[in-house]
Order: structure tokens, then sequence, then C-alpha cells
């Protein structure tokens, strides 16, 4: 079958650069749907995105639908008339879905049917509803109208190419008849475009100073960016969403050097990073020691034949912005850290749970108690607690909210803190994010971890326990991060300890009882979906929750060891026979007895067994309370052969009770060593 490239370009008034990319992408995922239900194949495909125009180009679309045939099968012939002869409700139904009279309807079978043969269409007369279909179901959250016109787009439509081959599909879409007419880059080329064909698409429109491909100008801005920076001793920051903004604000991308007053450089360097890439669209230079360099480059849409000019405005208009960063600095080292505390006791953190204020001194306290059981210094970490907050009253964090810690770093070290001290303020909101970076410092560590568990605590003893949608504190965020600093840190601490402390520094403010187990039944779930991530089967997550560490990194250790455990030949067998044990045991009646008698045995495999755990016994304790599970775990594997005896020769549930008592506590003191680390039973 004959086929053909086919092209759609819309053109626009700007698009809104943070979501050109997205728009691209699913205008071509739109029609590459539409095509398919209409059963039109192509060799290739492709979008085009810039600040103007969405296109979308098809290689070798079939021009026409195969003919195709349509049987349906429709109720029996029983079903389908009454005793006289008359047409039921079923049969009429069926007729009325096949779209023909009852008397078409094929009655000589056991059934009812229905075959229709129907000739394929050409695809230059169902490309216009795909493409109108792809539009309107775009990710728009809100949608325009302009003029008096009631059609809605993201932004005005100006013009539409709708090119099949040679051929100019005949439509209107968005209030724009088609053709083959396009326009050039709004300055430099402000004029018609006549798009030849399809596949000159891009070269032609190149011609007009207009780079269409998306990807294209990517890289292009990220290679000359790159190339700058090196000429002037530097590494350019290059967010990817950045440069993903920026490649839809040009058409035509021009990246040029400029630079700021070197005065400005005493300012944090990240409140004039924040500012030059949030709000001017910058890429900022660093030196070979992470030092900003008084540089940024900028990224014109015209290919100026003064270049200087465009660099001019660009400095002219980033100074104020700067200016304001170095005044805020200034003005907020004129008092110390600490007396913005003053300003956040009448800053509601949460209506029942106090101020800002109230929440910085719990988490100093409750900083002080972990930093003591995980090694740290608990006097600098009830320090950092107490100014843990003090930044986000400052004028710089109120301009530049993004600089919260960051901020609070700099003006403690102004204040003479120690390091540590001053790093906890911005380590506190550690980590930011899924993989994101964690604290460096013990005291950072202890600072973040009682931020956290204060906030658990607090939002979930005011029964604001969040929901399948909505979780406004974070909570699972926080969760989280307390698993992550505890395990990837390797620090050791007793969260029902921790919690317990923390719900007593709140007094009647909340409700206690039961809330230890629900906070830390809570951040335990979090561990199934990170170890699910991992790898690491549910059963393996289970086996070690069900003996309840209170530890993160004592459960992490033990997950550890019960997947390496997992993959030895004994497992199967041990986890099969611990199942088998658990039910037996489940079933006893009265108190099972913790001493076996050997004077009750009456078999070769009971004195063989009591050996084995007895050896196994002396063997396993030292290493468990070593927390060398994965050892532990090995050396309990070498009882599957006397448990497997004992089970082949042994009758449990013996006639005479007293020995029947002896064999339930033989087998729970097998079940005692297992459960030493995980109930591996769960693995059966």
């Amino acid at each position: 079958m004959s086929a053909r490239d086919f092209l759609v370009e819309l053109g626009t008034e700007e698009l809104p650069p943070k979501a050109l990319k997205t728009l691209g992408e699913a205008f071509l995922a739109g029609i590459e749907k539409g095509l398919k239900a209409a059963g039109l194949s192509y060799s290739a495909t492709r979008y085009y995105a810039a600040p103007r125009r969405l296109a979308v180009l098809i290689e070798q679309l079939e021009e026409q639908q195969a003919d195709r045939t349509v049987n349906l099968d429709g109720p029996p012939v029983q079903a389908a008339f009454d005793k006289d002869g008359n047409p039921t409700q079923a049969a009429l139904g069926f007729a009325k879905k096949c779209g023909v009279e009852l008397s078409q309807i094929d009655q000589s079978g056991p059934k009812l049917k229905f075959s229709q043969s129907i000739l394929g269409q050409a695809a230059a007369g169902l490309l216009p509803a795909i493409v109108e279909t792809s539009l309107n179901e775009l990710p728009i959250p809100k949608r325009m109208r302009w003029g008096a016109r009631k059609t809605e787009f993201v932004r005005p439509s100006q013009w539409l190419v709708m090119l099949f081959g040679d051929q100019v599909i005949d439509c209107e879409i968005l209030a724009q008849k088609s053709g083959r007419v396009s326009r050039g880059h709004r300055f430099h080329a402000n004029h018609d475009v006549r798009i030849s064909a399809p596949a000159s698409y891009a070269e032609e429109l190149r011609s007009a100073y207009v780079i269409a491909d998306f990807a294209e100008r990517r890289a292009q801005i990220a290679a000359r960016v790159d190339q700058l920076a090196a000429e002037q001793q530097g590494t350019a920051i290059v967010p990817p969403a950045l440069l993903d903004e920026v490649s839809a604000l040009v058409e035509w991308p021009v990246p040029l050097v400029c630079s700021f007053e070197e005065r400005f450089l005493e300012v944090p360097q990240e409140a004039l990073i924040t500012t030059m890439q949030d709000n001017q669209k910058y890429f900022c230079l660093l030196d070979a020691n992470g030092k900003l360099l008084p540089r940024f480059i900028t990224v014109a849409n015209v290919e100026s034949k003064d270049p200087a000019q465009i660099i001019s405005g660009n400095e002219k208009v980033v100074r104020p912005r700067l200016t304001d960063a170095e005044f805020f600095f200034k003005q907020d080292k004129k008092q110390k850290l600490e007396s913005f505390n003053q300003r956040l006791a009448n800053v509601v953190f949460q209506a029942q749970l106090g101020s800002v204020y109230d929440k910085a001194q719990r988490v100093s306290a409750l900083a002080g108690f972990i930093a003591q059981r995980i090694g740290g210094d608990a006097t600098r970490a009830a320090r950092a607690g107490i100014l843990c907050k003090c930044d986000l009253a400052s004028e710089m964090v109120g301009e530049f909210p993004e600089m919260q810690g960051i901020a609070g770093y700099y003006y403690a070290k102004h204040d003479g803190e120690a390091e540590d001290v001053a790093l906890a303020l911005n380590e506190q909101y550690m980590p930011r994010g899924a993989g994101a970076e964690l604290p460096s410092t013990l005291t950072g560590a202890a600072v973040a971890l009682a931020d956290k568990l204060d906030t658990l605590v607090g939002i979930f003893g005011i029964g604001m326990l969040p929901t399948g949608s909505k979780d406004p504190y974070a909570l699972r965020r926080a969760a989280l991060g307390v698993l992550r600093i505890l395990i990837e840190k390797q620090l050791d601490l007793d969260l029902i300890e921790a919690v317990g402390f923390a719900i007593g520094q709140f007094g009647d403010k909340i409700k206690a009882d039961g809330l230890a187990p629900q906070v830390q039944d809570f951040i335990f779930d979090r561990l199934r979906a990170r170890y699910e991530d991992e790898g690491v089967e549910v059963a393996v997550y289970q086996a070690v929750r069900a003996v309840s560490p209170t530890s993160p990194l004592d459960f992490d250790q033990r997950v550890q060891a019960v997947q390496l455990f997992r993959k030895l030949p004994q497992a199967a067998a041990l986890a099969a026979a611990n199942k088998r044990v658990s039910n037996l045991l489940g079933k006893a009646e009265g108190k099972v007895a913790s001493q076996v008698e050997a004077h009750y045995f009456d078999t070769p495999a009971e004195f063989a067994l009591n050996a084995a755990i007895q050896q196994a016994d002396q063997a396993v304790q030292p290493l468990a309370l070593a927390r060398q599970y994965s050892a532990a775990l090995t050396q309990l594997a070498n009882l599957r052969e006397p448990v497997d005896s004992f089970f082949e020769a042994v009758l449990v549930n013996a006639e005479n009770p007293d020995v029947r008592a002896n064999r339930y506590a033989l087998l729970a003191k097998l079940r005692g060593l297992f459960l030493g680390v995980a109930d591996i039973s769960v693995l059966g």
C-alpha cells in the first residue's frame, strides 16, 4: 500500500515555556494514538516544539485504511424468537447494535450472526479529526479564548499547516484554515515561509531563523554554554529544568556571557544563584573550587549585530536583583541569629501545637537526646535545635524562601557558632527529596531527625493523619527521611525511646495514648516500599517486621541477612519447618515449658535435635548480640538435617502429656533461635 509523509504545524502566540516540551510530547502521543485506533501504519514519528509552534511529522503514513470484515455473534436462535416465531428483545437489541434491520441478520445457524465488509477510508479524510482530538486532549490546566471566538486553546492560534505529501489537507482547526504557509522568526524573518514538503519542514524553517526541533535547540544551548563557561575558566550550573525552560523561550538561541560587580560575591552565593536562575533564567558560573564567578550566561533569541547592547541590557536588569539580596543580607547581619526567635514566638506552627519557637524548643531538647544516642555532642545539637528555625524570620528568607537553612548557616557562621552547629541549620531539612543529600555531621543528623520526629508525633497526636491523597505536613517524606538518615549513615537509634521522648515534649497538647506504636508503625511501613524498590521480596520485610525491631538500622541489618539466607539451599526446608513449628505451638494447650527435659526423650532424633539446638544456641547468641545476623542464620542453616529427621521420626502430639509437653518445649527452643533474627516461617 502506498504511503506519504504527513506534517501538521499549529502556529500560536508564545506558548508557556515550562509546559512546551510536555505539550509537544503529548501532541505527538495523541496523534499516534489516533493513527493506531484508525489502523493506519507509519514508519517513524517526531515532534517539533518552539515558542510559537507545535508540530508533528509522521513518516511514510499509509494513504488508505485496509478493508476489513466485522463478524458479530448474537443470541441463540431459541432465545431470539418466542414460540410463535416473533422476535424477542434479545434479537431486536442485536439488530440495533449492528445498525441494521433484523431481516439482514443471518438466522441460519444456532446463533444469530452478522457480517459486514467495511471499506477502508482515505487517511486524508481521517487526519483532521485525529489532529483535533489530540489538541483537545493536551494537558492544559486552563484554556483561553481570544477575540469573539468560542474556540479555546492554551494560547491564541495564528496559522495551521496540514500537508500529506504534496497535498494540503483542507480543514479548519482552532479557527485556522489549513495551508502550507508557516512563519519565520519574529525578528529575523518575520514573513511567511512556504513548506514545500513535510520532510523539508525543519530545514525550510531553519533558513528563516527557526530551529523547530526542541531537542536540537536544547543540545545546541547546552554545548555553547559549556564552551563559553570553559572560556571563562569556569563551569556552568545547568539544571535540566532550567535548560528545558530556556530552550522553550528561544527559536534561534544565541548564548552570551555577561558579568556583575564582584562586591555582590560577599552575599551568600546560593541567594545570587537563586535569583539569577529563577527570575532571569541565567546560567551561573562556578570556579574550580565551586565558588561563584562574577559572570553569567544569558541566551538571547536574536543574533544581534551589536551583542554588547544585549549584554549591557541583561547586566542592567540583574543589578537591582542582586542589590536586593545584598541589602537583605546586610540587614539580617545587624542582629544575632538567635534574636529572630522573638519574631517566631508570634508565628503559628500549627494552631494546636503552638508557635514556630515552641517547635524550636522541642527540637532542641529532642536533638540533644538523639545526639547522645548516636555518638554526637548533645550540647551542640541542642544549640543547633534552638537556632534551627531562626532564619525563617529573616529578610533574606522572606524574599528568597529557597534560602531557608542556607541563610541560617551563613548567619550562624557570622555569629561565631561552631561549624557543625551552623551546618545543622541547613542539614535539618535533609534529605530534601528522594535520593537527595543526607546530613554530613552528627549534629545535623540529630537536628534533622528531631525536626522530623517532632512533626510526626505532633501531627499524629492531634489526629491529622495523612490520607491517600492528602499529606499537607509531608509526613510520609519525614518518615522516609528518618529511615534514610539512620540506615544510610549507620546510626543506631531506638525509635520507641526517641518517639517517647518527643511525646513528652508536647505535654497535654496531644493525645499520647497509643501514639508511640502508631508513629513507629507509620515509619516502619515506609520501609516496605523502599525494599520493594531495591528488589527485596515482601516476605523478607514481613519476616523481620514480625519480630518488631525498634531500630531502623537493626531492622535493615536483619533484612539484608534474611535476603542472603533465602539463597541458601537449606532455606526453603527450614522456612517450611518453622511454619510447621509455629502452627503446632499456636495450637499448644497452656503455657509451653521453658526447659527441655532430656529424660522424656524416647527417640534418637529427639536427642540429636536437642544437641544441635544447644550447639547452635552457643554459636548464635554472641553473633546475634553483635548483630552479625547473616553469620547467625548461616549457623542455623545447619539445623536442617536434624530438624528434618525429627519430623520424620517423631510424632509431636504424643499420647503421654509429659512427652508431648517436652517436645513442644524443644520446638519452642528451635523457634526461639530463629526469632532472634527474624520469623522465617513467613518465608515458607
